[in-house]
């Protein structure tokens, strides 16, 4: 039975090679949307629900449902085997007023199974389209690669589209090249472009109203979406500062801040590094004045303290000791202030080695009730250090806790004295690098009225005056009885310098920040609020509306545009930080060195293989030294393992799942040692079993003939056990008895990833860089091609 299997699928693949493959239209995204869908017994022979045909829809609105109806099957062309299945009209704020939207959901549905869906939402008052999107369940579809449609053909079809369904629009927008970019190029057929055309006002770019497009790689479009206000009154500009003013205004305002940070895919043990950071900042276009963020999620921020709690520490840090269950809770017990009537009704103890420092971990994890009388009244839990006996974090809650307005609360200054005494008791070792954030007094305001129970507290924790990002510590202090009710302290475990290192100027650091970013004149919307007649900051409406304290609709909003010059990132393929100490670029994710203007190769302009030796350079499968690609030189075993690596994840690094630690970097072959750029290729390559260990040794820089190169193709493709049967693939060239994979020979010459010289292979033939590169963008076409559907039953 196994053996008619192998060779039904010999045939399969015999004629996928002898055949091409129709392209067919790609899978759309579906996106989810909050749908009201009413319960009905008439059922279309499709399954679908006709919702028409129950009731008329009890709503006020100038585009009746199924007005609505018919004019999304006019816009969009819905088939008609897609029946209506649910609706709902909704009222959406607009800066200066409000409209009403008509949600439409339609569903295409045979003997049961729900093969498609496509959802509209039409202006209820003026019949407009708003948005679109449509999911279509075809296990068949396969899109093709080299793509059919490339971003300047889809470019093509949304202008066509929007000239069709938003005419009165498209003298009011432009095309936005930044957005939806892919700076990398696509490496399967599994591309869907994102396109979007910015409004325009008194020619300037309002970059939040847009139209927005997705078109697949086939050119069908998968959704649309149009982001309009109407009611948004712009100022009317009669001067402005210059593009060169505005640099000059935004260099004297940046302000870069040292920071540790870790690589989270740092290969072997993880570090942190020294970095400064600068945040986007916006000027006002007109004056030049600093702007705060328009949007800011202001909630229990505040102003960093100049000094520490301490100039020196109060304390050494904990030794290392196993610490019991019994011991944990007192530690908490005497650390915090039990409510009176907590019993401890479960424990959990846990060991875990970190990945970052590759140390193992332990903690206590306690779980208290409180209970008085026989009655349940509230709860407790912490964590505690199974090492050292430090808590880590400390939390009580009492259930249906009485809000008196006429309860004594303490001052926000003998709170904060509360939250630092704690900080010191708890942390005492690192009291000179801890930073109190000052809460804004204003967040305060009124507690006793509003029935806030609680203060909060943030510290920030600094080495040598640089932030360290991933620690945190937090404090609530009870506003009444001025107890700690919340305690949290996750701090890293990393080793930092005994000095401060020596790091470049800021000057240095914000030119190369102004670098990175481009300097964009556009609108952003400011909102102004009053409650009761009175105007209140931005801070206390969200703090208000965040506690229920206020409904949305009992303050009144107004909105009003104003012009800025804010910075934004350049287009880049990655995420990159700026290394304090050396002055160059890294990447986030991995710490390696990199460059923000990519090396471009200027020995391949006119060569045979250009655009797939492009494509490799821009996946660093191919390395660029000095501007030269060196298409003709030999490959190396090390740089075609990453170009397979590479091809096969679709570009993505395969990630450190080998050698996150000191412990479990261990290298597989003795030549590829775990700080080796080809090691996460390498071990890779061994997991997906295209390659195995043998003698132990890799040979990196070993060349590779086309012999091997044909096997490692047809491991990847995945029918490299199927090749070996000599009797089904047999390789009729006239240099057949030297080549050693027959069967691998004649799949990649029948699938056309390599070619024959006057009908010979060509084994031993050592393969060059271009040829390498050649021989992978057809691997991927290969691919693409061979890729089966799920059999339907």
């Amino acid at each position: 039975m196994k053996n008619n299997n192998r060779k039904k699928l010999a045939v399969m693949l015999s004629a996928a090679m002898l055949m091409s493959v129709l392209p067919a239209s790609a899978f759309a995204e579906s996106v989810n949307k909050n749908v009201v869908t009413k319960a009905a017994e008439a059922v279309s022979s499709s399954g679908g629900v006709k919702m028409d045909e129950v009731f008329d829809t009890p709503v006020d609105a100038a585009i009746t449902k199924e007005k609505a109806q018919a004019l999304a099957r006019q816009y969009v062309s819905i088939p008609k085997e897609y029946v209506l299945q649910g609706a709902n009209l909704s009222m959406e704020m607009l800066a200066s007023g409000k409209r009403n939207a008509w949600g439409l959901d339609f569903v295409k549905k045979v003997n049961g199974k729900h093969l498609g869906s496509i959802y509209v939402r039409i202006h209820a008052d003026t019949g407009q389209l708003l948005e679109f999107s449509s999911y279509t369940d075809n296990t068949t579809a396969k899109p093709t690669y080299p793509l059919k449609v490339e971003r300047d053909g889809a470019q093509q079809i949304a202008i066509k589209f929007i000239q069709k369904i938003a005419a009165d629009y498209k003298e009011q927008i432009q095309y936005n090249p930044d957005y939806g970019v892919q700076l990398l190029p696509p490496l399967s057929g599994a591309v869907v472009h994102s396109l979007r055309y910015d409004r325009v006002v008194q020619g300037i770019p309002y970059v939040d109203n847009y139209i927005e497009l997705q078109i697949d790689s086939e050119g069908n479009i998968q959704r649309y979406s149009l982001q309009w206000d109407d009611t948004i009154s712009f100022p009317k500009i009669e001067t402005k500062l210059t593009a060169e003013e505005a640099n000059t205004k935004l260099r004297e305002a940046a302000t870069p801040k040292l920071s540790y940070i870790v690589p989270y895919n740092m290969q072997g043990k993880k570090n942190p590094v020294l970095s400064y950071e600068l945040q986007p900042i916006a000027i006002d276009a007109v004056t030049g004045e600093l702007k705060g963020e328009s949007d800011s999620s202001y909630f229990r921020s505040g102003t960093v303290s100049e000094n520490p709690l301490t100039e020196k520490p109060l304390g050494e840090l904990p030794k290392a000791n196993a610490i019991t269950e019994k011991q944990a809770e007192a530690v908490v017990r005497s650390a915090f202030k039990l409510p009176e009537g907590a019993v401890l009704n479960g424990s959990n103890y846990s060991e875990n080695q970190n990945e970052g420092t590759g140390t193992i971990e332990a903690y206590w994890y306690l779980n208290w009730t409180i209970s008085k009388d026989g009655k349940e009244l509230g709860s407790a839990s912490a964590s505690v250090d199974g090492r050292t006996g430090a808590v880590r974090n400390f939390y009580t809650y009492a259930y249906n806790e009485q809000v008196n307005a006429t309860d004594s609360l303490i001052s926000l200054e003998k709170a904060t004295a509360a939250a630092e005494d704690a900080v010191k008791k708890h942390l005492p070792w690192l009291t000179h690098e801890l930073y109190l954030v000052k809460p804004d007094p204003k967040q305060y305001e009124d507690m006793s009225a509003r029935g806030n129970r609680q203060y909060y507290f943030n510290f920030v924790h600094k080495v040598h005056g640089a932030a360290v990002d991933y620690d945190s510590i937090s404090v609530a202090i009870h506003s009444v009885t001025g107890e700690i009710v919340n305690y949290d302290a996750y701090l890293s475990s990393f080793e930092y310098p005994a000095e401060a290192p020596a790091v470049i100027k800021k000057e240095q650091a914000v030119d190369s920040w102004l670098n990175y970013y481009r300097t964009q004149l556009t609108y952003r919307l400011v909102q102004q609020f009053e409650w009761n007649g009175q105007p209140i900051p931005i801070e206390k409406y969200k703090l208000l509306l965040a506690s229920g304290e206020i409904r949305g609709d009992e303050v009144e909003t107004t909105t009003e545009a104003e012009l800025v010059y804010r910075l934004v990132p350049r287009l880049i393929d990655e995420s990159v930080y700026l290394d304090a100490v050396t002055g160059g670029w890294s990447n986030r994710e991995t710490g390696e060195a990199t460059q923000l203007e990519k090396p471009k190769a200027q020995d391949i302009e006119g060569h045979w293989a250009q655009r797939q030796l492009e494509l490799m350079v821009a996946y660093k499968a191919l390395d660029v030294k000095d501007g030269k690609v060196r298409p003709n030189e030999l490959v190396t075993r090390g740089e075609l393992i990453k170009m397979l690596v590479l091809a096969r994840s679709s570009g993505r690094s395969p990630g450190l799942m080998f050698g996150n630690t000191a412990t479990a970097a261990k290298a597989s072959f003795n030549d590829v040692a775990t700080d080796s750029s080809y090691f996460v290729y390498v071990e890779s390559a061994l997991e997906q079993n295209l390659i195995d260990v043998g003698d132990g040794s890799f040979n990196p820089s070993g060349k590779v003939s086309r012999d091997e190169m044909a096997e490692l193709i047809v491991r990847a493709l995945g029918y490299n056990a199927l090749a070996n049967y000599d009797h089904i693939f047999k390789a009729s060239f006239k240099d057949s008895s030297q080549i050693e994979n027959q069967g691998q020979a004649a799949i990649v010459v029948g699938l056309k990833i390599m070619s024959l010289t006057d009908n010979k292979f060509l084994p031993k033939k050592q393969v060059t860089r271009g040829e390498a590169s050649v021989a992978f963008f057809r691997y991927l076409q290969s691919r693409a091609e061979l890729q089966e559907a799920p059999l339907r039953l």
